[in-house]
């Protein structure tokens, strides 16, 4: 979205990402091939639980970026399929051991594996999914592209851990927030984007693409944490509320208390921290957020983060394939309405 575009402006236009899938779409579905066949063992639960979870859905945007990435400089190689198809990997198996730390039970709408399979195959597949990323990686041949994608999987892993270390603490900084979204989210963005460069040999595009990357990346999370709030549940593909119930702190709640009243903080620490919660808390929670114009400013947040993905994509002539970028900065905030 522009600087100059207005939530109002935003509600009123239908952004779709038809024209990036139109555009990669022979590429998307060699990608999908190529995990398939990757995910095929003689050891059968490997493959139920990396197909159940491969098969729920959700939008590959991640490979997606790494596919138009690479059209935006002009690839014309076939070393895009298999390393957008390690960035899946990467992705997948970091669900898979989030659902099992959050006890998640939904995911886009279905029960997830851990839900189905237990947590033990849940985090054994995970660690599957890594080593086949790895071994892609390895098989690629390029020092930069391994560098690049095994960086992004140690950050993430620091992420996991950072995030782990906020768990029930609301009184968490705007600043370490941020930290932690970056890391466990938006690295992965960041290098899928950066890919497309490296592998077409554009090297003054890759730091323009990481940052649109890392960008939309805290963008998108951003929006998720506001749609846990006021989402239903058919369009969230998960419970609405999954976040609070969970105890999770996100940035509306981190902005809630820092604005709140004594007796408020006591409600966040009760029903985050202490996980003492009662059937009108999470409408109670509501009514703190709005209070504080929470949401408000996590959606303005998002916002300027699409902006400065917007900017980064300034050095880039016209084509199709940077319309089709655009449209997912677009495409990140319309989620809201």
């Amino acid at each position: 979205m522009s600087q100059s575009t207005t939530i109002e402006e935003q509600d009123k236009k239908t952004v779709t990402l038809d024209a990036l899938y139109a555009l990669i779409s022979s590429d998307l579905k060699k990608v999908d091939t190529f995990i398939i066949d990757r995910v095929k063992t003689e050891v059968p639960l490997i493959s139920d639980v990396a197909r159940h979870i491969i098969a729920s859905g959700g939008k590959r945007i991640r490979p997606a970026l790494t596919l138009i990435s690479a059209q935006l400089c002009h690839y014309e190689g076939s070393r895009h399929i298999p390393l957008a198809a390690t960035v899946e990997f990467i992705h997948t198996a970091t669900l898979l051991h989030d659902d099992v730390v959050d006890e998640s039970k939904l995911r886009r709408g279905l029960a997830t594996a851990n839900e189905i399979f237990g947590n033990k195959a849940s985090v054994l597949v995970g660690d599957f999914l890594l080593s086949q990323a790895f071994q892609i990686m390895v098989s690629d041949g390029s020092l930069k592209a391994l560098k690049i994608l095994s960086d992004a999987a140690a950050i993430i892993s620091k992420g996991e851990v950072m995030q782990l270390m906020t768990e029930g603490q609301p009184e968490t900084t705007i600043e370490n927030y941020l930290q932690v979204v970056s890391a466990k989210t938006a690295v992965l963005f960041a290098a899928a984007c950066e890919l497309g460069a490296t592998i077409a040999g554009q090297e003054r595009y890759e730091e323009p693409l990481r940052e649109f990357g890392i960008y939309i990346g805290i963008a998108f999370q951003l929006v998720d944490d506001v749609l846990d709030y006021i989402a239903e549940t058919s369009s969230l593909g998960k419970n609405i509320g999954d976040d609070f119930q969970e105890g999770k702190i996100t940035l509306p709640v981190i902005l809630a208390y820092s604005a709140g009243t004594r007796e408020e903080k006591v409600f966040w620490i009760r029903t985050l921290a202490e996980l003492e919660q009662r059937p009108d808390d999470f409408d109670h929670a509501l009514t703190l957020l709005h209070k504080h114009s929470a949401i408000e400013q996590t959606i303005a947040m998002a916002e300027r983060y699409c902006a400065k993905a917007r900017t980064s994509l300034n050095g880039f002539a016209p084509s199709k394939a940077k319309s089709a970028m655009l449209d997912i900065v677009d495409f990140c905030v319309q989620r809201l309405y």
